[in-house]
């Protein structure tokens, strides 16, 4: 059986950026609603709120805003791909994003972090790496309710982030 193409959403990006945080691509609840993480057990608007020193809040534009003020840029590795329901394990035909090309506009941008061994092996696959550019690459914990270890593990993981977002 033949599934839907899916897309991606647009990058969350600006020039103040420095980190670059890339998933695959959203899942089924992520997709229905039309925002980056928002399946409600997904751990990464939690972590990210846990990292900054930010209240977590439901409200989207308020999650975003959270991102630019802490110098993160979000986008997915996959612009497009087809997958039965939201694994990782079930992406198919995937094509990338124009990541070199969102990393050249966004100058500041001094690593990618990856959001999960699969990310990471995509960008790998279809990517590789950045020409031109120094940039520090990081694989963190997945914050899928599916790669389930507990919130402080992942936590741990995620601090490594924090030396880029000053």
């Amino acid at each position: 059986m033949e599934t839907d193409l899916i897309e991606s959403f647009a990058p969350i990006a600006d020039e103040h950026s420095r980190l670059l945080i890339l998933g695959t691509m959203p899942g089924v609840r992520s997709l229905q609603k039309q925002e980056y993480y928002g399946h409600p057990r997904n751990a990464f608007w939690p972590l990210i709120a846990e990292l900054t020193g930010h209240r977590p809040s439901d409200d989207y534009a308020a999650k975003t805003a959270m991102l630019h003020e802490a110098r993160i840029a979000l986008w997915d590795v996959c612009r497009e791909c087809r997958r039965e329901g939201s694994l990782d394990s079930n992406i198919r035909g995937e094509r990338p994003n124009a990541i070199a090309a969102l990393i050249a506009r966004h100058p500041a941008i001094r690593a990618v972090a990856f959001n999960g061994q699969p990310a990471a092996r995509l960008f790998r696959r279809h990517i590789g790496t950045i020409d031109g550019r120094e940039l520090d690459y990081l694989v963190l914990p997945s914050t899928s309710p599916a790669y389930a270890i507990p919130f402080e593990r992942k936590l741990a993981g995620w601090r490594a982030i924090l030396p880029y977002l000053t």
